[in-house]
């Protein structure tokens, strides 16, 4: 139901998270990948895993928060099927707390970086005569989060962006869909506590885990298999659409 076979698809940031996850299951599941990361050494362990499970992609060294390289590595790519707009950073802190130039930091990837994949990324999928697009927002973008403003501030602009593309390109045959998790087990929350906690590891871990409803963190594979659904032609009535994947984050009780 899920296949991709002929498929190209173009996923940011899959060095290393729910990039990664997503990049490995749509090449099992016969995408093409391309993977245009700013770290160039986590994207080839990613490529060499799905090359050697079988699968098809290329790997580039990219920062999405400078146009001319996004420009110059989607026109190599040519045309694509599916965009997925995963690269991003985080930031902790209250507005108060956060520079200007932390400020900047976050847009330039966060937001700034989503606008160029879209922006170069939208014409690769016209000339197949449409596509899919997928964002990765959070929910730190619908609701409030304590000391995430930036981080939040750009995954509120995502969720925006996606309903705007949604809606410009629909009758172009391009469907646009964001999913915004919750806390998810990653490396970056393993490497946060790590920093920040060290020695407290295993019970900031548990602290996350009890924070979500459902108690526990999600897994990036659970992520992944979101995104395939809403690539795939099982999902071709969606468009303009935020998929939470929370644990009962929003809207149960905590």
């Amino acid at each position: 139901m899920f296949e991709l076979t002929h498929k190209t698809a173009i996923i940011t940031g899959a060095g290393s998270g729910i990039g990664k996850a997503i990049a490995l299951l749509f090449a099992q599941q016969g995408a093409e990948v391309h993977l245009p990361d700013i770290n160039q050494q986590s994207v080839e362990a990613t490529l060499a895993a799905i090359r050697s499970a079988g699968g098809k992609g290329v790997a580039y060294s990219c920062d999405v928060s400078a146009g001319e390289e996004v420009k110059n590595i989607f026109a190599a790519i040519g045309s694509a099927d599916i965009l997925v707009n995963c690269a991003g950073i985080a930031h902790v802190g209250t507005v108060t707390q956060t520079t200007s130039e932390d400020f900047d930091r976050v847009y330039q990837v966060n937001v700034k970086g989503v606008y160029h994949c879209l922006h170069f990324g939208i014409p690769l999928l016209l000339k197949k005569g449409g596509g899919n697009i997928i964002t990765i927002g959070s929910v730190a973008g619908i609701t409030g989060i304590p000391d995430r403003f930036a981080y939040s501030m750009s995954k509120g602009a995502i969720i925006a962006m996606t309903r705007s593309v949604a809606n410009d390109y629909l009758r172009q045959h391009i469907r646009c869909n964001s999913i915004s998790p919750a806390r998810i087990h990653t490396p970056f929350v393993d490497g946060f506590i790590a920093k920040n906690y060290p020695g407290q590891e295993q019970v900031m871990l548990e602290k996350l885990a009890a924070s979500q409803p459902i108690g526990r963190m999600g897994t990036v594979e659970e992520v992944a298999q979101l995104a395939l659904y809403l690539s795939s032609d099982a999902a071709a009535f969606i468009s303009g659409n935020d998929y939470p994947i929370d644990g009962g984050y929003l809207h149960l009780n905590h």
